[in-house]
């Protein structure tokens, strides 16, 4: 093909594109299909499954807790209790005899979704267990944020710790209370408008709901887990004076002490 011809094609090709990238909105810009879609599907789905168990006794303990976390996905096919009135998934599992006490336990639940708006994920709810199967500890656990550099440091993070020699088995579920909460996200998710050019409004809610199933990681605290628990984020920062007043008070505190006279003095 003549050079001149081939410019011709690649300049008529450049302006078609140019013409389409106008009316094509990137996939990261474009709103969900179906924002609550995915958790409304997912509560249908678990209200029309059949339970399997209602009392910790009838549940299976073939399985002991993991040494560290492990990777758990609860779905519409994983078996269904009625535990305290809720209906959720679950997990169980024997508790390690030969560990020192106090020992942590660590969790880990991740985004349902690649959308922040429309996601949601699995708050867990933990129950320790003697040997006849009578509840010593219950709690729903508290989900912290944590953005790490790899996708095992990466999700809502929470611990809970085993003290009483008498635990022999741990149930993991959701009560009724977590599948109706949210975890404080600090990403907010970020609002759509159809009109074009795209709008973007960083205007959120800051919370992630949660829903009945998802992947959650659980076994024994190890280090990465330890320090993501220890460096998540909880809830919105509460407003300061400003860094400069913030410095001040800190070099105040380390000249001065905490004697109040003295930094009365020295103000």
């Amino acid at each position: 093909m003549p050079s001149y011809l081939l410019r011709t094609v690649v300049l008529a090709a450049a302006l078609v594109l140019l013409g389409a990238c106008r009316s094509i909105v990137p996939p990261n810009f474009r709103p969900p299909e179906n924002p609550s879609g995915g958790v409304m599907a997912a509560r249908k789905a678990l209200d029309d499954a059949t339970s399997c168990c209602n009392s910790y006794a009838d549940l299976s303990y073939q399985d002991m807790l993991p040494w560290q976390p492990q990777r758990f996905e609860l779905n519409k096919d994983s078996p269904v209790a009625v535990l305290d009135g809720d209906r959720s998934y679950f997990l169980a599992f024997r508790l390690p005899q030969g560990a020192q006490l106090p020992y942590t336990i660590a969790m880990k639940s991740e985004l349902s979704g690649r959308w922040l708006s429309s996601s949601y994920l699995f708050a867990p709810t933990v129950v320790v267990l003697d040997d006849a199967f009578q509840p010593l500890v219950s709690e729903d656990i508290g989900m912290c944020e944590y953005i790490g550099w790899t996708s095992e440091t990466t999700g809502a993070f929470g611990k809970m710790e085993v003290k009483d020699p008498r635990a022999r088995y741990l149930v993991v579920y959701s009560s009724a209370k977590q599948q109706k909460g949210q975890t404080y996200w600090e990403q907010s998710p970020t609002t759509f408008s159809a009109e074009a050019p795209v709008k973007m409004n960083s205007a959120g809610s800051f919370k992630i709901q949660h829903g009945p199933d998802g992947v959650l990681y659980v076994g024994m605290e190890n280090s990465t887990y330890k320090r993501a628990i220890q460096n998540a984020v909880c809830s919105k920062a509460q407003q300061g004076d400003g860094v400069i007043n913030t410095l001040r008070n800190v070099v105040t505190t380390d000249l001065l002490g905490d004697d109040p006279a003295k930094k009365k003095k020295a103000d």
